[in-house]
């Protein structure tokens, strides 16, 4: 038997928001006898931000009528400065719903994927600085109220999204029509208005596609031009929260090498994709079972340890990748429950590690200001075949615990209340103990 030994006497701080996500919940504030909605689970995760790219591709957040930029300021000729050139009804129907969950917008400024054989909004805009006096007022009404908006606490706000995903010379750009010179001067106008107007938010993206040699040209003319960054977001789709990491180091590295040290590392687009092509229906089969839940509990396990700042899991609006919640019922998957377990952690004062290492487990672990400790391991591997493991937790005493499980027959449910940490745990299980 394997023994994972934790030291609650030596702890690391707080707990990151890694449990953000894409997609809020699934309900409408003005539809109050919907007969689907995942509104009160959502609400349980205590999930801290949810990021609103490609919402637009959902009714129940506004569909073509929201969060775009082309959606909220329909007609690029019209006056930026005048309040009937906007609407914003839909947008802020999706806000408030996600407030009202206690969850706050993460609000990407550009717009969604375009899949389609001809682009529109994804072409730049046709005069860039008028571009950034349209964002300027969007930020403006939902943080000072203009246009009979709101005062809302939004501090994230992300310039466009994945520009870097196709070479100048594609013809099927499906974020970012233009070129990178011509992105560069886009950021750049926008950046510098922004934090201008708004030097109390956070400004950044450019919500990198996976590109880290674009992200080095990027960083590299950002620095010569000034331009301001409060936080630099980054996407990526992998089998092993190794890769993921190993990423976030190397992304860190370019931040700090030009000038960046201070800004924020946001990984705002991530799920478990094996392949994009022959093995992509399995990705999708993964994702919506036992181990993308694993892979998911993973990946907030080492990110805790890894230079990333928030984790934003891809995505829980009603999509092929969401694990989180059944695309027809709204009931919650398997990969529901390393969202609210993650999230039941704010509650733990400090973060506390095992001091050694098993191969295929992961594990997070909390003590509070009582003393009691909740702890999650995960035995997750990309090989399928993988052997289950016999392992022992030690916390270095004795106690109570209920235990919960996540495995191919269990979803999150109490399956024991015991003195003993013994477990016997098959590939892409995870259990969790908490401490009475």
């Amino acid at each position: 038997m394997n023994t994972l030994i934790f030291d609650l006497n030596r702890t690391y701080g707080k707990f990151k928001p890694l449990n953000a996500t894409n997609g809020g919940p699934y309900y409408k504030r003005h539809a109050k006898d919907q007969h689907r909605s995942n509104f009160d689970v959502y609400k349980a995760a205590r999930i801290p931000y949810s990021r609103n790219h490609d919402s637009n591709m959902t009714s129940i957040y506004g569909g073509p009528f929201a969060h775009d930029v082309t959606a909220i300021f329909q007609r690029f000729e019209n006056d930026e400065n005048d309040p009937a050139s906007y609407d914003f009804a839909c947008t802020d129907e999706s806000i408030l719903c996600n407030l009202e969950a206690g969850t706050k917008t993460f609000f990407r400024l550009g717009e969604s994927i375009e899949h389609q054989i001809k682009k529109h909004a994804t072409l730049p805009p046709p005069d860039f600085a008028k571009w950034a006096r349209v964002c300027e007022h969007i930020i403006r009404h939902y943080t000072e109220g203009w246009a009979n908006g709101f005062t809302h606490d939004m501090p994230y706000w992300e310039i466009w999204n994945e520009p870097d995903m196709n070479k100048d010379e594609d013809l099927n750009k499906m974020t970012w029509g233009g070129t990178k010179a011509q992105f560069f001067d886009l950021y750049e106008t926008a950046a510098k208005h922004l934090k201008a107007c708004f030097p109390h938010l956070k400004i950044g993206g450019p919500a990198l596609g996976f590109d880290l040699a674009w992200a080095e040209d990027f960083l590299s003319e950002m620095q010569r031009r000034c331009v301001p960054i409060d936080f630099f977001s980054w996407h990526m789709y992998e089998r092993t929260p190794e890769h993921l990491m190993n990423h976030s180091l190397k992304v860190r590295e370019l931040l700090d090498k030009y000038g960046y040290g201070n800004a924020e590392s946001i990984f705002n687009e991530w799920n478990y994709v094996r392949g994009w092509t022959d093995e992509f229906v399995y990705s999708l089969e993964s994702i919506h079972g036992a181990k993308g839940a694993a892979f998911m509990m993973a990946v907030i396990s080492e990110s805790q340890r890894h230079p990333i700042d928030m984790l934003m899991y891809y995505d829980t609006r009603p999509s092929a990748f969401n694990g989180a919640f059944d695309f027809y019922t709204q009931r919650p998957l398997k990969g529901y429950y390393p969202l609210k377990w993650f999230g039941e952690l704010y509650d733990y004062e400090s973060e506390v590690r095992a001091v050694n290492k098993i191969d295929n487990i992961y594990s997070i672990a909390g003590v509070s200001t009582d003393g009691k400790a909740m702890a999650i391991v995960t035995h997750y591997s990309e090989d399928d075949d993988t052997p289950d493991i016999s392992i022992k937790l030690d916390l270095g005493r004795s106690g109570t615990y209920d235990v919960y499980l996540v495995d191919g027959e269990h979803s999150g449910e109490l399956v024991a209340t015991t003195d003993s940490l013994c477990f016997d745990l098959s590939i892409h299980s995870i259990v969790m103990i908490k401490e009475r």
